[in-house]
């Protein structure tokens, strides 16, 4: 099944938001990153949005508060790479195959509304998978993106002074059974699943560009692509 060819740069826009397209990146180092970013655009509120696509090997994240009986394993026994952090939301499990998203945003430009960004990016996950002709679903009461049942993305945001950090994670083909060592987002009763058990020829090289062109899209903005691995962006124009 072929997806929807409409390229983002065809999309009238509204201001530009730089895009790093990077490839597998340690969980530490787009950590860091997004926390210097948000820094600079304290500093600077006029500086460009950002938003960075990319993968991370396989790595443990815990939302502020997250309740560790949620994890499997014993942290002070098993060799695991896991992280508290600050977005929201419980545990979830990152691995290559799956698209993570972090916008940094100022939703001075936008709406100063959490609940509007929270569906703004569901409705960006929601056209990506229309693309491919799948119907995507929200749940009452939840975040994220559900496909016949399966849980397919999950969201964990933070923001401070309207500047949005952490994001999306969208399960193209990864291997599942790093979820098996967690309660994925705290949600005991309903299964995480990926695109590729319902299009097994996906990758995640063909979704990037259906992200971002959705991305464009839902936020009207035009992405401005920035070669990956520059500095950070304060040192560019």
């Amino acid at each position: 099944m072929k997806p929807s060819t409409e390229p983002y740069s065809s999309i009238a826009m509204l201001h530009p938001c730089w895009f790093y397209n990077q490839g597998i990146t340690p969980y530490a180092q787009a950590w860091h990153w997004q926390q210097e970013l948000v820094r600079e655009r304290r500093l600077n509120p006029s500086l460009p949005d950002v938003f960075i696509l990319l993968e991370h090997p396989p790595v443990y994240t815990l939302g502020q508060g997250s309740n560790l009986d949620f994890l499997k394993f014993d942290l002070t026994q098993e060799a695991r790479e896991v992280y508290q952090v600050e977005r929201g939301g419980q545990v979830t499990y990152h691995a290559p195959g799956q698209l993570v998203g972090y916008p940094i945003l100022n939703l001075g430009h936008y709406q100063k509304d959490l609940h509007w960004y929270l569906r703004q990016l569901e409705e960006v996950l929601l056209r990506v998978l229309a693309a491919y002709g799948l119907l995507g679903e929200r749940v009452a009461g939840l975040t994220g993106i559900w496909l016949e049942g399966r849980k397919v993305a999950a969201i964990g945001i933070k923001v401070s002074r309207w500047i949005t950090m952490h994001g999306f994670a969208l399960n193209v083909c990864p291997e599942l059974k790093g979820f098996e060592q967690i309660v994925p987002c705290g949600i005991a009763d309903r299964p995480v699943g990926s695109l590729a058990e319902f299009i097994p020829t996906i990758n995640p090289t063909q979704v990037r560009q259906q992200l971002a062109g959705m991305f464009s899209e839902v936020f009207q903005v035009e992405l401005v692509a920035v070669e990956p691995g520059m500095p950070p962006l304060h040192n560019h124009k």
